[in-house]
């Protein structure tokens, strides 16, 4: 007689964690979908807050045009914009190529040596501080036009956050790990690849997402410095011609092409290292239960 409000109890908890895995496996799918619902209503609205103030307002086309004027000019020119969006895909990713090569090797340097850390830091930040757009045209004096100078463009703006973040992740690494690998015999270089290596790749992919975002940023640079395609130059001949839609429909990949290569990045990180989403994927569900 005993034995079925026991059973009882049993089926209760059994509901109770199925219920409970339930509801995480809904917070688990829904968790994307509030990330990203907020931003696509925000942009929705200031799209449509826009498209009214033209109209309202009367804003001339030449002057600022209205976003369907956009839409019909990026239809209108699609083989336009997309003979140009691959010369400017090819810049940023090429560049963004050679900054991660060589940022990651100097970060690497950089976290092995401190005699090379103390030299190498401050002609880093120093680097930083010269404007792009001085060096750009300088450029074009010391390797010519063509891509070469739309690719080291890219690299100068693409490779600190790359070193910054890789470096910090490598120095990162808890000291209690180090020492105990250092008793069990274990050599600098098996440190660093089994200890400090794996710490750093959250930091590696945070740098990463920012510099290939920049990398953009930097072949448009390049391209408004001296160029004869892309859409930096597509952007810079238009506007003298009032050609204001063509100007703003180039902005408008040029943000989508930013967009997509950090999400890309952000895909492959999620591929490299599922134990830290699944570790933030879980934290973000304790915050919400509490």
């Amino acid at each position: 007689m005993e034995i079925a409000p026991e059973a009882g109890k049993g089926e209760a908890l059994s509901q109770k964690e199925s219920a409970a895995s339930s509801g995480k496996s809904a917070g688990l799918l829904s968790l994307p979908w509030r990330a990203w619902a907020r931003p696509a209503v925000a942009v929705a609205a200031l799209v449509a807050l826009w498209q009214g103030a033209v109209l309202v307002f009367a804003i001339p086309a030449w002057k600022l045009p209205a976003p369907s004027a956009i839409a019909v000019e990026l239809a209108a020119s699609r083989a336009l914009y997309l003979r140009h969006t691959w010369v400017t895909l090819a810049e940023a990713l090429l560049g963004f190529g050679f900054a991660f090569i060589g940022g990651v090797l100097l970060a690497a340097l950089m976290a092995q040596s401190r005699t090379f850390l103390r030299a190498a830091y401050p002609i880093l930040i120093a680097s930083q501080t010269i404007p792009i757009i001085v060096v750009a045209p300088l450029l074009l004096i010391w390797v010519g036009y063509g891509l070469t100078p739309k690719i080291i463009v890219v690299v100068l703006i693409a490779f600190f956050p790359i070193v910054v973040n890789t470096l910090d992740g490598l120095r990162s690494v808890d000291p209690d790990m180090v020492n105990l690998m250092r008793t069990l015999g274990a050599s600098r270089w098996q440190i660093f690849a089994k200890v400090r290596v794996p710490g750093a790749m959250p930091f590696l992919f945070s740098g990463t997402r920012v510099a290939v975002t920049f990398s953009v940023i930097g072949a448009v640079i390049g391209e408004w410095v001296g160029s004869s395609a892309g859409l930096g130059y597509l952007t810079r001949i238009s506007v003298p011609l009032f050609l204001t839609a063509r100007a703003f429909g180039a902005v408008v990949i040029l943000a989508v092409m930013g967009i997509l290569l950090f999400l890309a990045v952000a895909a492959l990180e999620r591929l490299a290292l599922p134990w830290y989403y699944s570790q933030r994927r879980q934290k973000a569900l304790e915050q919400e239960e509490g």
